[in-house]
């Protein structure tokens, strides 16, 4: 079941907030260092991690499903957000160069059909970010935060569900290992406690970041993929180059 797409917002206004988009938007970026003349799709609710692709990519979209709800973004400029059924996304096929998934893979109730269109619209040599909460972090716990609410996941049950759906999973971390708490003091040492956590304590941070490429197979389960009959849809194809990062500290 998706988060209301005001309480998200009113999250990400809080202290508690703008520490874990500043951590979990260093984890992007990392993994994504350039994104000049891509195609950059967000779907779920990942506006707080779109802005640094704005002025650098090619074209951003982000896409809210309908159980969510939507609002507009950014303020300052062209509307770039897009209400939008799980099994029919607005993109034409191959036309995404980096897919980022945030509050979107656990509370998603078309699991499978919202994959199975992710697979349509990345192109061959895409990549797809997926943030969710980590079964095994405190966060998870915590239903104050975004990340409490859902299904959360283990590294291995998402690489597992990745496969089944045509992606190869190629890299997995975990971050945000501050608490989820509104401490002044714990929010301020918010980047040390990163730096220890990402390093020695992996199982029990709050997210978990899993980069996937598109894995097009020669046998029949991708025959069953591409051969479904598509919807007419009135948009313009997208084309972009590919540049892929690997995901390091969260520094």
């Amino acid at each position: 079941m998706y988060n209301d797409v005001v309480d998200l917002r009113d999250f990400y206004n809080t202290p508690l907030g703008h520490t874990a988009q500043r951590i979990i938007r260093r984890y992007i970026r990392t993994a994504w260092p350039n994104t000049r003349g891509m195609n950059v799709a967000g779907i779920g609710y990942p506006i707080p991690y779109l802005r640094p692709f704005l002025d650098e990519a090619e074209r951003v979209v982000a896409l809210m499903p309908a159980q969510q709800g939507v609002m507009r973004w950014p303020a300052e400029n062209q509307n770039i957000v897009s209400l939008a059924p799980e099994d029919d996304l607005p993109l034409p096929d191959v036309s995404m160069d980096r897919i980022l998934m945030v509050h979107a893979l656990e509370c998603s109730e078309q699991l499978r059909k919202l994959l199975r269109e992710v697979w349509r619209i990345v192109t061959e040599g895409g990549r797809v970010m997926i943030v969710v909460p980590n079964r095994r972090g405190i966060w998870a716990r915590m239903d104050h935060t975004p990340f409490g609410h859902g299904h959360p996941y283990t590294p291995g049950q998402v690489s597992r569900l990745l496969r089944d759906n045509l992606f190869q999973p190629e890299t997995s971390v975990a971050g945000l290992f501050v608490p989820p708490t509104r401490s002044r003091m714990a929010l301020a040492s918010a980047r040390p406690i990163e730096r220890v956590g990402f390093r020695w304590f992996q199982t029990v941070g709050g997210v978990l970041f899993i980069e996937a490429r598109k894995q097009i197979y020669a046998g029949s389960t991708a025959v069953s993929a591409v051969a479904e009959p598509s919807r007419k849809r009135g948009y313009v194809r997208v084309v972009g180059s590919t540049e892929r990062g690997t995901i390091r500290s969260g520094d």
